[in-house]
């Protein structure tokens, strides 16, 4: 067989194969935050409540029409 040949069938068998690894990663889902009140200033404060009161994986303050809010990140 032609090396060329081969090394193509290489570059398209890892291709394939880095592909398919990626099928395990979790997925993030995020929603607006049930506890929280009032706009979000500091994404740190929305974060911990988000973890704490909402058994989040994090949280962050994100723009929500006029200002921002605080929006809760759980595993989907």
């Amino acid at each position: 067989m032609n090396t060329k040949v081969i090394l193509a069938l290489l570059f398209c068998f890892l291709l394939v194969a880095s592909n398919e690894m990626q099928v395990g990663e979790a997925k993030v889902c995020q929603r607006r935050s049930k506890t929280w009140s009032g706009p979000c200033i500091n994404t740190g404060n929305c974060s911990r409540q988000c973890k704490q009161q909402e058994d989040a994986r994090f949280g962050a303050c994100h723009r929500s029409g006029f200002g921002f809010a605080c929006f809760c990140y759980f595993k989907c």
